[in-house]
């Protein structure tokens, strides 16, 4: 079938199925302009008791996308009510029956990759091919999950006499997740399958920057044979997450975005005695010494900074070169970083798309400006690229390199959150590993090195959640990821992700007569 027509089909199937009341085609990129957006109990529908409308623009052109309805604490409400009364059917449904329905949906996104990369990638801004790692990485990840769980929710464990204990992983309840606006279907899934998986229900807002692929999975659930009310979608700002985060029938709590935020997310779960699982973003050091493949660490280099614009938590933006080989690593950095496209997310030949916000943009702009006033030399980028026609109203920066950088710097010390990296040359692998932990995150971090000893060694000793040894950014499905210090609480992905999901019931099995010594007389 030709594309156009398939895509065109996929997109008239979700208005069928929820009611959208319009669609409008241009250069691509599709604007659903009608909701609602909510998802509650299998089905789309308007809050009701909205607090406002919040507007969402196309990072590609700047324009209105269109608008949604923010829910108020009495659609919170009855999108947890829907979850919690769906948990007495979903729970109580065994591990395989569970699995194979998630892996329907898992093949219903894998069939309709390139039409659900456009309708996620038309609302953050992201190239076309970022969004389809996006998709096909957390795919997978859905896929992965229900086996997970069916192999280690039960444990046998053989005890004195021929008595034994069995140690049984139960779900907790409804989860509450609140998700960020960079890959909002990572975000999304990466919360979502695993719970799923272990029998929860789930209540999610997605951000109010990205709120059509939450959506889009909860269609995407029903289609599988999802019960209706296991995965609701409520959208809104700050207020709705808070509403959510509070309620007294959340079990647990699932938040990915800000140290602020998180905070507030982290005290609500002590308030309500509620689990907490937080991603919170970093600030990761990347350190090359002298013996490493020095063409490998420039592409890592790249993928570390230049991804999605910039716009990802765990990001290399620290980059500790040793002196001896700066000047040709930066070199080679320039020459390949002045390379990259910018343009429609869209368009096969772009590498830089669209930052998601003018607000955004204007305190990435700000962290480099700040980086010349103390004394950083910009060696490229760093600016805004006013594209031709509908695109001019997007904010595309360019991408940006700076050397000449101290530790105590502004942009070396808090996160950026955009294509900005600081160069910082160094001597010896003692100060390196000093310098690279001298940080309040801790997400991730990586070493580039030819000796395998130094690359453990190094590794080891960053104070990271995630490390690696000669590449970056890369997080296969089965194991964890999350972060130390600031970076966040708990992990995601991974059998830590079952852990994070359930909660263990121990039943013991006496086998012989009970025993209470001299408090029992014959």
């Amino acid at each position: 079938m030709n594309e156009n027509i398939l895509f065109q089909s996929f997109v008239l199937f979700f208005m069928m199925a929820s009611g959208l009341t319009g669609l409008i085609m241009k250069r691509g990129i599709t604007r659903i302009v009608g909701g609602p957006w909510n998802y509650v109990a299998g089905s789309r529908c308007e809050p009701s008791d909205s607090t406002g409308l919040m507007k969402v623009n196309e990072p590609a052109t700047g324009g209105e996308l269109c608008q949604v309805a923010v829910s108020g604490p009495g659609e919170v409400n009855r999108a947890v009510k829907a979850a919690k009364e769906s948990f007495s059917v979903w729970s109580k449904m065994s591990n395989r029956e569970r699995g194979r329905r998630l892996l329907k949906a898992s093949n219903i996104i894998r069939e309709n990759l390139k039409d659900i990369a456009q309708l996620e990638g038309g609302r953050e801004g992201t190239k076309d091919y970022d969004i389809r790692c996006d998709v096909i990485c957390r795919t997978n990840n859905q896929c992965s999950f229900p086996f997970i769980a069916l192999a280690i929710l039960r444990q046998h464990v053989p005890l004195e006499g021929g008595s034994f204990a069995m140690v049984q992983r139960e779900p907790l309840g409804v989860i509450g997740g609140v998700g960020a606006w960079n890959f909002p279907m990572q975000t999304c899934v990466w919360k979502v399958a695993p719970a799923l998986a272990c029998g929860n229900t789930f209540v999610y807002k997605p951000s109010q920057f990205t709120p059509v692929t939450a959506v889009t999975l909860a269609e995407v659930l029903t289609a599988a044979e999802v019960p209706d009310g296991v995965f609701n979608v409520i959208q809104g700002e700050g207020q709705t997450g808070a509403d959510l985060c509070n309620h007294p029938d959340v079990a647990k709590l699932s938040f990915t975005g800000s140290v602020p935020t998180g905070i507030k997310v982290m005290t609500a779960g002590a308030q309500g005695i509620k689990n907490v699982t937080l991603e919170l973003g970093g600030k990761s050091p990347i350190i090359i010494f002298e013996d490493a493949n020095l063409k490998n660490a420039v592409k890592a280099t790249l993928m570390a900074n230049f991804l999605s614009q910039g716009q990802v938590c765990s990001n290399g933006t620290r980059v500790f070169i040793h002196r001896s080989i700066a000047k040709e690593f930066v070199d080679q950095l320039v020459e390949q970083t002045k390379k990259m496209v910018i343009g429609d997310p869209f368009n096969e030949e772009t590498t830089v798309g669209a930052t998601i916000h003018e607000e955004h943009a204007h305190k990435v702009l700000g962290y480099v400006q700040s980086a010349k006033d103390e004394g950083a030399t910009i060696l490229c980028g760093g600016e805004r690229v006013i594209l031709p026609g509908k695109l001019a109203g997007g904010w595309y920066l360019s991408p940006c390199v700076l050397t000449n950088c101290r530790d105590d710097m502004k942009v070396v010390k808090e996160e950026v959150f955009g294509s900005v990296l600081s160069v910082l040359e160094f001597d010896s692998e003692e100060e390196a590993v000093k310098r690279a932990n001298d940080t309040n995150f801790g997400l991730a971090g990586a070493v580039f090195t030819k000796d395998i000893q130094r690359g453990h060694r190094v590794a080891n000793s960053i104070e990271a959640g995630t490390t690696w040894i000669n590449t970056f950014n890369l997080y296969p499905t089965e194991v964890p990821f999350g972060g130390y210090k600031h970076s966040g609480v708990g992990r995601e992905n991974g059998t830590a992700a079952i852990d994070a999901f359930t909660q263990t019931r121990t039943v013991y099995v006496e086998m012989g007569d009970v025993d209470c010594g001299p408090l029992y007389q014959e």
